[in-house]
């Protein structure tokens, strides 16, 4: 179950069932007060690149990889973390999200935040196979010393030290937000809408350009690869002038309507709608590079729904590779078979224990929302999809042993080599 940050799902925070690295990003199940809404304005920023030729990283954002060796082990691990932006009224820096993975190419979740006025780095373990009877994964408690991470995980002491540069592709981090009035003639309103775009920019690589244009695409839920995109820029306005004007239509005469009801219940909190994309690194090294695009929406209701869309790339054409470039044709009942053999461990049910005791069926149907690693696949399943909201986004991690004979030919999955920063 997942894509990290404190919760394997939603419910991680606002229900039962386990947390998924994607609702760390989301305020808890919007459940702001009334009596604590802020004044909002419908502003996005300075643009942050210093030049078309040099991008930055927007303030407090990165992507890093590290190296280590696991406490009590002699498996060398790479560590992949992302600093996110922090969210409006936490009482963080930035949002932590990645993985680590061993030769194996099994990819374990981690999630976190970095505390205000610090510079620790307070993680997580979140994937299911690695959770204890309580659901509780190994901390890493973490602090900067120059091109290392010393500290503790589980602890013990471990220390990580920066790959620089990174194995894969390297990136800079880009962010947008803008809070959204719904009735720009009222300056007096407390409630807002917010929407935000995180991007991951590739500026190394054969491929770059080609890969960049395909991240945005990706980024905005293009099923073509042949359609144009606009630049990072242009395709965040876009989506802040239909958010403000859809927004404004929906929310604005709701709230008239609500100051003008005489009643007890005036749900004002249901209004302060949220539209969030974010890109994450699922995968990265050689010419083998995973991408997750995260998109979250709150426009009323209980709470609001998620999902995260993966995809794989060569970085050597930065060309797309989906479940049809993947898997031969013809493979899928093969696939289920595997999926339902190694589904378990991901859902924290025993080897023998039936999958319905999780899922709505007692079968996992293969999915197109696939990515892949140097050492298997990855699975990724929505919420709602075959099981509950309760039980978060799924992913099961299947080993290239299995899936070999079922695989396209000429697939990237060889890793390159690494400079290791001293």
């Amino acid at each position: 179950m997942s894509f990290p940050f404190f919760l394997r799902s939603l419910a991680g925070w606002c229900g039962p069932g386990a947390v998924t690295i994607a609702a760390l990003l989301l305020p808890a199940c919007n459940s702001h007060s009334d009596s604590s809404a802020t004044q909002a304005t419908q502003t996005a920023g300075p643009p942050v690149l210093t030049s078309p030729a040099a991008p930055a990283n927007s303030p407090g954002t990165w992507y890093r990889q590290y190296r280590g060796v696991l406490p009590g082990s002699s498996d060398s691990i790479t560590v992949h973390l992302q600093c996110l932006p922090a969210s409006p009224g936490e009482s963080t820096l930035g949002r932590l999200a990645g993985f680590y993975s061993a030769a194996d190419g099994h990819p374990y979740e981690l999630a976190g935040d970095t505390p205000a006025g610090t510079d620790s780095l307070n993680v997580r373990e979140v994937s299911a196979e690695v959770l204890d009877a309580d659901r509780n994964g190994a901390s890493w408690l973490l602090r900067a010393q120059g091109n290392l991470l010393v500290g503790t995980r589980a602890g013990r002491p471990v220390q990580l030290r920066l790959v620089q540069p990174p194995r894969g592709v390297q990136f800079v981090s880009r962010s947008f937000a803008a809070n959204v009035k719904p009735r720009p003639d009222h300056p007096q309103d407390t409630i807002a809408g917010r929407i935000s775009l995180h991007a991951l920019v590739p500026v190394s690589g054969p491929a770059k350009e080609v890969l960049a244009d395909n991240l945005l695409r990706g980024l905005r839920g293009d099923t073509l690869d042949t359609q144009p995109v606009p630049a990072l820029e242009a395709l965040w306005k876009e989506q802040l002038n239909s958010f403000t004007k859809d927004y404004q239509e929906e929310a604005g005469s709701m709230l008239t309507e609500l100051e003008a009801d005489t009643s007890s219940y005036r749900p004002f909190a249901t209004l302060r709608y949220e539209d969030q994309a974010s890109t994450y690194v699922l995968w990265n090294d050689g010419d083998l590079l995973s991408i997750g695009y995260f998109g979250y929406y709150y426009g009323g209701g209980a709470h609001g729904n998620y999902g995260t869309t993966v995809c794989s790339y060569d970085a050597r054409t930065g060309r797309p590779l989906r479940s049809a470039n993947i898997f031969r044709p013809g493979t899928e009942a093969q696939l289920e078979k595997l999926l339902g053999r190694y589904a378990r461990p991901a859902l924290g049910l025993k080897p023998n224990q039936p999958l319905s005791d999780a899922l709505f069926e007692n079968t996992l149907p293969a999915t197109s929302n696939v990515y892949l690693t140097s050492g298997g696949a990855v699975f990724v399943y929505a919420p709602y999809e075959v099981a509950s909201y309760a039980q978060g986004e799924i992913r099961v991690f299947v080993p290239l042993s299995a899936l070999r004979p079922l695989l396209q030919p000429k697939l990237p999955l060889s890793g390159g080599g690494e400079v290791v920063r001293k």
